[in-house]
């Protein structure tokens, strides 16, 4: 009973954290909002693979993970910059903000249906997107035109809807031992978020941006690939 309910534990403990991510934005604690979405993404990752350890996959399971993500890494990241960024901006900034977590929903609701090709995710998972915004309102201290951040914003969203392929990491085999080891994981990473609040979600915000933007630059390169293929037999019949 317990080994059927552990991986929803994971998925509830994410949500949670989604919801005290909203709740701290709208005190204005940015970064420790920021590093609620980061351990949401550490427990995210872990209940499918407990899931496909314990072979308790289900439905349930799955539609609950799901409706868990449009909160943690949808609604909440969207929160976070628009009280830290977008709001003064007025109705451009609501709509925006807006944007952002139902592109992510529709991202998981296709999922659903059609989960992509093997090894691969069909536009840029709401859990990597979720976490560059959440990542990326720290930095707005550094920008010095909020519009470039609300054009990154609208560009993640396409991301998500897009048909750009992004490697998946769920079918990476991980040994049995690495989840007991798991908990201290996640306990060194709530550490440092309290001894580094300002500096951990900037640092994890550099890798995910680095993942969204190989997606488009394979995209790019199979586009050229294709093109070139298109135009030689042309240029034979020259």
């Amino acid at each position: 009973m317990f080994a059927r309910a552990l991986p929803s534990c994971f998925t509830v403990g994410n949500l949670f954290l989604g919801i005290m991510s909203i709740i701290l934005a709208i005190q204005d604690s940015w970064q420790y909002a920021a590093i609620m979405v980061i351990i949401g993404m550490l427990l995210d990752g872990l209940d499918g693979r407990v899931a496909r350890m314990l072979n308790t996959q289900s439905e349930f399971g799955k539609e609950l993970d799901s409706l868990s993500d449009v909160i943690s890494f949808g609604v909440a990241p969207a929160v976070i910059m628009y009280v830290s960024v977008f709001k003064s901006m007025g109705p451009e900034g609501w709509l925006v903000t807006a944007i952002f977590p139902i592109c992510g929903a529709l991202r998981l609701a296709r999922f659903n249906v059609h989960p992509g090709e093997p090894g691969y995710f069909i536009g840029l998972p709401i859990t990597a997107a979720g976490g560059i915004l959440a990542t990326m309102a720290l930095y707005n201290e550094y920008v010095a035109n909020a519009y470039i951040l609300m054009f990154a914003m609208l560009f993640l969203s396409f991301l998500m809807v897009s048909q750009i392929k992004y490697p998946a990491f769920k079918k990476m085999k991980i040994p049995k031992t690495a989840f007991w080891f798991a908990p201290v994981f996640l306990i060194a990473v709530a550490v440092s978020a309290i001894l580094y609040p300002r500096e951990l979600p900037k640092v994890m915000f550099i890798p995910l941006a680095l993942y969204a933007l190989y997606g488009v630059k394979k995209a790019i390169d199979r586009k050229r690939c294709g093109e070139e293929v298109n135009e030689d037999p042309v240029e034979e019949m020259k």
